[in-house]
């Protein structure tokens, strides 16, 4: 989880410096449009289309545009046809990138992309060739004063989560996709605030990345992230706290 957690604090720290709401809402628009042409424009029923509505609250979406957003997808209102797309390569020290992008022109988007990992010392590469390193799960980031262990494993692994880890700021609790529903609702039961959660994308396995291509790395991260119709970038990276300091600085 080290990888996903330093990208996690990265985003949340460059979200707030670069006050890109109208960015964060756009991708949550197109997330929910999605949802509801897949399953429905009902959130109670559909699973997908609630996680797309709880991270459009989270950016502080106005309900109206949600409500807008659901409409184009369930084709009450016109809207664009927008195609789920996953984009595999790698980054510096051959760090294994995942993206995924929701896009109505993927003639458009594969190029931009490329350029983007050419750019930042990375490569597109092939469908298949990192996503065997990757384990699709909810991952609910917890601050430490929000609640302690105990309590913790008591109500999250009870509602179905696998696992609970804890670092310097924060618990992460992981779950398999299909419960994420579940933990949601017994943390939300709880009063227990969730810094942020996801269903997203965890590496297997890690690689260690140091000095200038963890500077070039993070860089990569940030201009696909800042992409359009980029909705999630993943990586099976680990960069130790005293380079994450240098970069920082």
């Amino acid at each position: 989880m080290a990888g996903h957690s330093h990208w996690a604090n990265i985003k949340r720290k460059k979200e707030a410096v670069d006050n890109k709401r109208g960015k964060i809402w756009n991708k949550c628009s197109k997330a929910i449009t999605v949802a509801a042409q897949m399953g429905g424009g009902d959130p109670a029923a559909n699973p997908r289309l609630r996680l797309a509505v709880s991270a459009a609250k989270s950016a502080r979406m106005p309900n109206d545009t949600i409500e807008r957003a659901i409409k184009k997808g369930t084709g009450e209102s016109k809207g664009d046809a927008f195609e789920e797309i996953l984009y595999e390569g790698y980054g510096p020290s051959g760090v294994a990138v995942m993206v995924d992008a929701l896009t109505d022109n993927r003639n458009r988007t594969a190029p931009e992309l490329r350029k983007i990992f050419d750019t930042h010392g990375g490569n597109l590469g092939a469908s298949g060739c990192v996503a065997w390193n990757f384990d699709r799960k909810g991952v609910f980031r917890i601050l430490l004063e929000s609640s302690n262990e105990e309590q913790l494993m008591e109500i999250a692994l009870e509602a179905g989560a696998d696992d609970i880890q804890r670092d310097a700021e924060h618990f992460t609790v992981t779950c398999e996709p299909e419960v994420y529903s579940d933990v949601q609702d017994a943390l939300e039961q709880a009063g227990i605030d969730v810094d942020d959660a996801s269903v997203t994308r965890v590496p297997k396995e890690q690689v260690d990345v140091e000095g200038n291509d963890a500077q070039k790395l993070m860089k990569l991260m940030s201009a696909l992230d800042d992409h359009d119709d980029v909705q999630g970038v993943s990586a099976n990276f680990n960069i130790s706290d005293e380079v994450m300091a240098e970069i920082d600085s």
